[in-house]
């Protein structure tokens, strides 16, 4: 067998737990053991054809290939930014490709991944959401991401803050990071990774109590009325009862809370803002990363001045909240926080 792709009949053995694993072994009639060789040649060894896995039988790769596939896809393209960014653009089965992002820094390798093909919830800053929604990606899709970029091996983070909104897709997001963090599979601490969300409820609820992840929050504005007219979701999900459900559980310690704040020139950047948000996170141990904009197509919205998100910056502080200026990378490649689109519709009037 060549390697296999997610676009044949077979189902992806990528992105199953150990007990999706047992379960297909038992459907084959398979020793129960199999299931764990299974798992160690698709997280630990990175197989990409089932005839590697050698210490199955040779009958049992045939039948678990009669119906099954490894799943891994290789990325359409690769664009390298002058600071070492690299985005990656992969098939997504739904429609629009959808992108992940490699960010060196010194010691550090952060790995941007999506969840989604588009989104739903129409952010006014935000390329993806002016695609629209074209479907959920799968687990397999989701951790074929994290396997098939380049320096896989050497990834450090990973953040769940590419295309789309984890929430919004919470089964396929809980089941790659049990397949991350797990034991048979790569085995990564849970507070390497960090998801990101506009806060959609009971959702979020979920993915607080069952993984040990961090989470960021994307607020923006501590003003309710704004922060609807920028996020329509403000609506159904205030983030005021957001920040309710986060002040019941324990971020104080190695886990984190934090809170993502683009900052707007002459929209959200005086230091007014600056004491309303300390206000609004007032007993949530967040620490706030300010993010500076980055001017996308058809966009009335502006960058912030430096000086304004350093003066931000320190006015937080001085009222105890931890904030930093979140660098700026790949901004040169449409590869910056909210410019994430898909290669093949990065014109949000094109109609494509």
């Amino acid at each position: 067998m060549d390697t296999e792709t997610l676009t044949e009949s077979r189902i992806p053995l990528l992105g199953m737990t150990l007990q999706m694993l047992r379960d297909v072994v038992a459907s084959l009639n398979l020793p129960a053991f199999n299931a764990g060789q299974i798992a160690r040649w698709l997280y630990v060894r990175r197989v990409t054809d089932i005839d590697a896995m050698t210490d199955l039988s040779k009958d049992a790769r045939r039948r678990l290939a009669l119906k099954y596939c490894i799943g891994r896809e290789q990325p359409i393209s690769a664009m390298r930014s002058v600071d070492g960014t690299v985005k990656y653009l992969f098939d997504s089965h739904c429609g629009l490709d959808v992108e992940a992002v490699y960010i060196p820094d010194r010691d550090r390798a952060t790995l941007c991944i999506s969840s989604q093909a588009g989104c739903k919830m129409r952010c006014a800053f935000c390329m993806t959401g002016r695609q629209g929604f074209h479907g959920n990606l799968s687990a397999a899709t989701i951790i074929n991401q994290v396997l098939s970029v380049e320096n896989s091996e050497k990834l450090t983070n990973i953040v769940f803050m590419g295309m789309g909104e984890p929430m919004d897709n919470i089964d396929a997001v809980l089941q790659a990071i049990e397949v991350l963090t797990a034991p048979w599979g790569l085995a990564w601490s849970p507070h390497r990774i960090t998801v990101s969300t506009i806060g959609k409820l009971p959702e979020l609820e979920r993915l607080i109590t069952d993984t040990g992840v961090h989470v960021a929050l994307s607020l923006h504005s501590p003003r309710p009325a704004q922060r609807e007219r920028l996020m329509p979701v403000e609506k159904v999900w205030p983030a005021f009862k957001v920040l309710d459900v986060v002040r019941r559980f324990d971020f104080a310690h190695q886990r984190r809370f934090s809170v993502e704040y683009i900052m707007w020139n002459g929209v959200n950047d005086t230091l007014e803002y600056a004491d309303a948000l300390a206000k609004v996170l007032r007993g949530t141990s967040a620490r706030v990363n300010l993010i500076r904009f980055h001017a996308i197509p058809g966009s009335d919205l502006s960058t912030c001045p430096r000086q304004r998100m350093e003066a931000f910056r320190d006015r937080l502080n001085d009222l105890g909240i931890i904030a930093t200026i979140r660098a700026s990378r790949g901004e040169d490649i449409m590869a910056a926080c909210g410019m994430l689109a898909g290669a093949k519709n990065q014109n949000p009037d094109s109609g494509d």
